[in-house]
């Protein structure tokens, strides 16, 4: 590489953060996961021990004890100074509200060494709307991960005007290095590559259901049978975890923010949070 990354920290183990993280660990690399309080590190605990049940029984070379063994080499920490004190790359994985990710980078700037480097999972924000929070845009850019990501395994990496080329090489090698395909972008586009294609398609959904046009299920039902996808769109969307399209929705124009009103009442409201919680559009045994 042409930096060296072997210490790795990602802040937030909701859904998509443990599994960075998980992934990372897998692949060799010394990571450390913060959270907020002990509590949600917890919950963070339980999802890094899902995942090792999901590695030995669907990754090769998971077994042998060692999908167990990589979840027990994640440090957990509710500290953030002592959870990036020698990290060499910080992925950052919480809430998808710009506030709360400049909050935290203007934190990080003054507690991370000085030749960290940041990257964002942020899935709709650019970095350029961030950068400035980080103290140093020129080591920050975006690394964006789709959810289960041991399956679809693709990181959109894009940086900013501001984002030194180096970084942007290292970040590449370090995505290859965990089992990731590296998707270069050669410029800023709210979406990356992936949501471009994938947030219409959502809201389009959206919009039939919410509109009373056709429930959840017939809609899935519609593109499986047209496309030959394996899933549709609600189904993605359970997959995903309904407080992120919320998160990004409840931010937007007119038409998200009645999707996001339609969502809280009908599905979060009532604990209904996709996959992770059970039960979404569709309920999902313990199996």
């Amino acid at each position: 590489m042409a930096m060296e990354i072997r210490r790795v920290t990602v802040l937030g183990t909701g859904v998509l953060g443990s599994q960075i993280a998980y992934q990372t660990a897998f692949h060799g690399f010394e990571v450390t996961a913060y959270d907020i309080d002990d509590a949600v590190l917890a919950a963070g605990r339980s999802r890094f021990d899902a995942l090792a049940a999901a590695y030995r029984a669907e990754v090769p070379g998971g077994g042998d004890g060692k999908a167990e063994q990589t979840a027990a080499d994640i440090v957990l920490v509710a500290d953030l100074g002592a959870a990036v004190r020698d990290a060499d790359l910080v992925i950052e994985a919480v809430p998808e509200v710009l506030e709360i990710k400049q909050e935290i980078y203007a934190k990080l700037s003054e507690l991370a060494p000085e030749r960290t480097i940041f990257a964002t999972n942020s899935s709709t924000l650019l970095p350029s709307a961030i950068k400035d929070a980080t103290g140093r845009p020129d080591r920050f850019l975006a690394l964006h991960f789709a959810n289960q990501v041991w399956k679809r395994n693709t990181a959109e990496i894009m940086g900013s005007p501001d984002t030194d080329p180096e970084v942007f090489r290292t970040v590449s090698e370090f995505a290859q290095a965990i089992g990731m395909v590296p998707i270069e972008l050669h410029k800023e586009k709210a979406g990356y590559v992936l949501n471009s294609l994938l947030v219409p398609l959502l809201r389009a959904a959206m919009e039939l259901s919410a509109d009373g046009y056709a429930e959840p299920a017939t809609v899935d039902e519609t593109w499986r049978i047209a496309t030959g996808a394996p899933v549709g769109p609600f189904q993605i969307l359970d997959v995903i975890g309904l407080t992120t399209p919320y998160n990004i929705m409840v931010h937007g124009d007119e038409q998200g923010r009645r999707f996001a009103a339609w969502l809280k009442e009908n599905y979060i409201d009532k604990g209904k949070l996709g996959i992770a919680t059970g039960e979404g559009f569709y309920r999902y045994s313990e199996d």
